[in-house]
C-alpha cells in the first residue's frame, strides 16, 4: 500500500512542474509560404550552421525575426530557424502559380523535352524567382511558350578576376642624361591660312555617336510537367525528344518544337511523318526562324525533306491536328502583322492551305493535337470527279 508520505510528494512535484515558467515563444511578425521545393531552415545564419527542419513548397511559415536579407520563421511543427527572404512568398505569389498551372494545362504541347541532368523550375522567367519544382535527370515534360527576357544590371555577375590591362607608369626621368637640344622655331602661318581654315572644317566628318552598350538577354521556356504544374527553365538547358534519325538533319539548328503528323506502314515497320521548327540563333525575340516536314520514303527506307521553309520570324503555338493531318505556323511579316499559314499533308506532299490572322490564336489553344479535326473535303477529288458527281445528281 502507498503511503500518504508518497502521495503527498508526488502531488506536490505535479502542482509545481505545472506551474512552472512557460516556454517562450516570439510573437510572430507575419505569415510567409515556402517558396523553393525543399529548403533547409539553419539554427543559425551561418550557411554551415545546423538544420532544423526541411519545410516544402507551399508550407505555411511565421516570420518572428529579420537580419539583413535573411528572416527567421516558425514552422507549424514549431522548429525555428533562418532563411533567405527570397525563398519565401505571399499569398499572392502562389495564387499567382496556382493560376499558371491552371491555365497552362490548356495550352498545346510544343513538343517533349528532357533533362541531362537535374533542373530547377522557377515560378517566373527569373532566376532568383522560386524555384517550387525540380525535374530530374531523365524526365520528361511538355514544352508551350518561350520567351526572351532581359536580364536587369542588378542580377548580372561582375567578373571575379579583372582582365583589364593596367596603366603604364611613366618612365623615370634620369637626371644624368644629356637634355636633348632647344626645338626650332615654329614656321610662319601661310597668307590663305583662313581660307585653309574654312575648307578644313568643311571637310570634317560628323561625330558618330557611340553605340549603346548591349543589355545582356535570356532564353526561358514555359514547360508542363507530368504532374500538370508548371514553370518557367532556362531554353538551353531543355533537349527536345525527337529521335534521333530525324534530329541528325538539323544542321547545327536548334529545334525548338516537334510534331507527329501521321504514320507511314513501310512493311513491318511504322515510320512517323516529323514536323520540326527551329532556330539558327539564340536569345532572338521570335521562336522559329525556319520549320520542315520530313516524310519517310517507301522506295529509299528513309526520311526525306517534304517542305521546307526558312529565313522566317514565326511564333508559337504551332497548330497540329493529327487525324486530318493538317498543320499551321504562325508568321510574322514585314509589315508587323502575324498570319498562320495552313498546309495540309496528302499521301506524302504537303500542299498549301491557305492563311488567315493569329489574331484568333487564343480561340485555337484550347484545341489539342488529340481532338479530332471537323470533316473536310476529300483533297485528292480532282475537277472532273466533282462534274460527274453534279451529273449524278441532275439526272436523278
Amino acid at each position: 500500500m502507498v503511503s500518504p508520505q508518497f502521495s503527498f510528494l508526488c502531488l506536490l512535484t505535479i502542482i509545481s512542474t505545472s506551474c512552472g515558467p512557460a516556454t517562450h515563444r516570439d510573437p510572430a511578425l507575419g505569415e510567409a509560404f515556402v517558396g523553393p521545393a525543399t529548403v533547409n531552415l539553419r539554427k543559425e545564419i551561418m550557411p554551415k550552421s545546423a538544420i532544423v527542419a526541411t519545410p516544402h513548397f507551399g508550407d505555411k511559415v511565421e516570420i518572428i525575426g529579420t537580419k539583413r536579407r535573411f528572416v527567421r520563421v516558425r514552422t507549424r511543427e514549431g522548429a525555428e530557424g533562418w532563411i533567405d527572404d527570397r525563398s519565401l512568398l505571399r499569398q499572392v505569389d502562389i495564387d499567382e502559380i496556382k493560376a499558371q498551372s491552371a491555365a497552362a494545362r490548356d495550352y498545346p504541347s510544343q513538343g517533349i523535352a528532357t533533362a541531362f541532368e537535374t533542373m530547377n523550375v522557377h515560378a517566373h522567367p527569373d532566376r532568383f524567382s522560386p524555384s517550387y519544382i525540380q525535374i530530374k535527370e531523365g524526365e520528361k515534360f511538355d514544352v508551350l511558350e518561350h520567351r526572351l527576357v532581359t536580364v536587369p544590371a542588378s542580377a548580372v555577375r561582375k567578373p571575379l578576376v579583372n582582365t583589364a590591362k593596367p596603366a603604364r607608369k611613366p618612365k623615370k626621368m634620369n637626371k644624368q642624361k644629356i637634355p636633348p637640344p632647344p626645338a626650332p622655331a615654329a614656321p610662319p602661318l601661310p597668307l590663305d591660312w583662313k581660307e585653309l581654315s574654312k575648307q578644313s572644317e568643311d571637310a570634317l566628318e560628323p561625330r558618330t555617336e557611340d553605340p549603346p552598350p548591349v543589355t545582356p538577354q535570356e532564353d526561358w521556356s514555359l514547360v508542363r510537367t507530368a504532374s500538370a504544374q508548371s514553370g518557367w527553365v532556362l531554353t538551353r538547358r531543355l533537349y527536345m525528344a525527337i529521335p534521333d534519325e530525324v534530329a541528325q538533319y538539323a544542321e547545327g539548328h536548334r529545334i525548338t518544337s516537334y510534331f507527329a503528323l501521321g504514320k507511314v506502314q513501310d512493311e513491318d515497320r511504322v515510320k512517323n511523318v516529323w514536323l520540326w521548327t527551329t532556330i539558327n540563333s539564340v536569345n532572338q525575340p521570335y521562336d522559329f526562324d525556319g520549320f520542315r516536314v520530313f516524310t519517310w520514303s517507301l522506295r529509299r527506307h528513309r526520311y526525306e525533306t517534304a517542305l521546307i521553309q526558312r529565313h522566317l520570324r514565326g511564333h508559337f503555338p504551332t497548330l497540329v491536328n493529327t487525324s486530318a493531318g493538317t498543320f499551321g505556323v504562325c508568321i510574322e511579316k514585314d509589315d508587323g502583322h502575324r498570319y498562320r499559314r495552313e498546309f495540309r499533308l496528302v499521301d506524302s506532299q504537303v500542299k498549301f492551305a491557305g492563311e488567315k490572322s493569329c489574331d484568333h490564336s487564343e480561340e485555337e489553344k484550347a484545341q489539342t493535337s488529340a481532338k479530332p479535326a471537323p470533316n473536310v473535303e476529300n483533297p485528292s477529288e480532282g475537277t472532273l470527279d466533282k462534274l460527274k458527281g453534279k451529273l449524278k445528281t441532275i439526272m436523278k
